[in-house]
């Protein structure tokens, strides 16, 4: 069963990463209705390498592009810069809250449940209001937008809101079109989530053993897999239909999450 569990979470990890759906509420949530028993966090720490490997094997040859250009190419520099620069605001607010964050938000069920409704509620009204985009590509980011959707990428610090979901909505602010904001979140992610992974296993080191090996491995497979698999239909639906579907999923999660707390089963 505990292999199961960590397959399933696994797929869970994989699939609402780079959704704008919130990855960490979903695992803290599944991990409860499995009951998981993860000690340090250490299964979701590692499992989340998964899909940072997978994002970076999507995009392997804009990535070998981009550092074999380096020296030579101006675009090449300015997309490095653009990311290091919206990476900075989360990095920095990470490594400030993150203890706070885990002792008090990732225990209190409420915030995730209102985190889930809010965010659902920005995001239809970003889609509705959000001015017209002037940026179709998401290489042409100035450095003053990047940074200012890094800043919005802190508010992903508490569980519901969403990595990706901040980005994505900051961008489509800062005048990026839909496909454009969700390939800049994919790029933002990657230094982001290698971040947060180096963080989590250097506080982790000492719980890691052999015991629970297989149980790790079975979730790093399965959320790589699982995020190779959901970026390409994640753009397609974006495409055809933006991020309502995904808002009216976060405010009916919340909902539900909401109607479990008042009756008990959290």
């Amino acid at each position: 069963m505990h292999w199961l569990a960590a397959a399933l979470l696994g797929v869970v990890q994989g699939l609402t990463e780079f959704l704008p759906v919130s990855s960490t509420a979903h695992l803290l949530i599944g991990a409860r209705l499995l009951r998981f028993d993860d000690p340090g966090g250490v299964f979701t720490v590692m499992i989340q390498l998964g899909s940072i490997v997978a994002v970076m094997w999507l995009y392997r040859t804009k990535i070998v592009h981009i550092l074999r250009g380096l020296p030579s190419d101006a675009d090449a520099r300015h997309f490095v810069l653009m990311i290091f620069v919206a990476f900075l605001p989360a990095a920095l607010a990470g490594a400030l809250l993150s203890g706070f964050v885990k002792r008090v938000l990732y225990t209190t069920p409420a915030v995730i449940a209102a985190s889930f409704i809010i965010g659902g509620i920005v995001m239809l009204v970003v889609e509705r209001y959000r001015p017209p985009a002037t940026v179709l590509n998401a290489d042409h980011t100035s450095l003053a937008r990047a940074l200012a959707i890094g800043t919005c990428q802190v508010l992903a610090l508490i569980p519901g809101v969403s990595r990706s979901g901040a980005t994505i909505v900051g961008a489509m602010v800062m005048g990026l079109d839909r496909p454009a904001a969700a390939e800049f979140s994919f790029f933002l992610a990657m230094p982001t989530m290698a971040a947060a992974f180096a963080h989590d296993l250097i506080e982790a080191r000492h719980r890691l053993g052999t015991e629970r090996a297989l149980e790790i491995a079975i979730g790093f497979v399965m959320a790589f897999i699982a995020s190779a698999l959901v970026v390409k239909p994640f753009l397609a639906i974006v495409r055809r239909s933006g991020f309502v579907p995904f808002a009216w999923y976060r405010i009916l999660a919340g909902v539900v999450l909401v109607a479990a707390l008042a009756m008990g089963w959290f």
